[in-house]
This record gives C-alpha cells, sequence and structure tokens, in this order.
C-alpha cells in the first residue's frame, strides 16, 4: 500500500472546501485511500465527515495512503493537491 507524507497547505486546514475537495478527488479513485496523522490512526478519505473529524489544521503533516489499481497515481495527484492551498491567489 504506497503511502506518502504532505505538510497540508491549505490556510484553513482541512476543513469545509479544502476537504471538500480532497474527497471529492478521494472518491474518484478506485480503491481504498486513507488519510491520518503521521502515527496515528487513519481514516477513510473518501467519508467527509471523517475527513472533518481529523480536524487538521494548516502546517500540519498528514499521511496518506492509497490502494488499488493505480495506486501510485492516486497517492501523487492526493499528495499535489494537499501541498497547495486552493484558496490562494493565482
Amino acid at each position: 500500500m504506497p503511502q506518502g507524507t504532505v505538510n497540508v497547505a491549505a490556510r484553513a486546514g482541512l476543513h469545509a472546501r479544502p476537504a471538500a475537495l480532497l474527497v471529492q478527488a478521494a472518491a474518484r479513485m478506485p480503491g481504498t485511500v486513507r488519510i491520518g496523522r503521521v502515527g496515528q490512526a487513519q481514516v477513510d478519505a473518501k467519508s467527509i465527515l471523517a475527513v472533518l473529524g481529523l480536524a487538521i489544521a494548516c502546517g500540519e503533516q498528514v499521511q496518506v495512503q492509497t490502494d488499488g489499481p493505480a495506486a501510485e497515481q492516486a497517492l501523487a495527484e492526493l499528495l499535489a493537491m494537499l501541498k497547495t492551498d486552493p484558496d490562494a491567489a493565482g
């Protein structure tokens, strides 16, 4: 199961819009996608309630795990998404 870590760039952390964007992206991916703080329990990244329940703040390090077809590609896409602030001007 491929996994990677990243610091969350969204100024709001994984709340509201950034969480919804992550969950929507994860839901499009076949297989399992899990997210959580490094060294702590992981939750289903396809569940908005589970992701919001983590209460991840901006700058916190999270671990993402993927499994299934194209797991490496899915992991790379999700890590790139988490490294970007969706509300940043540009």
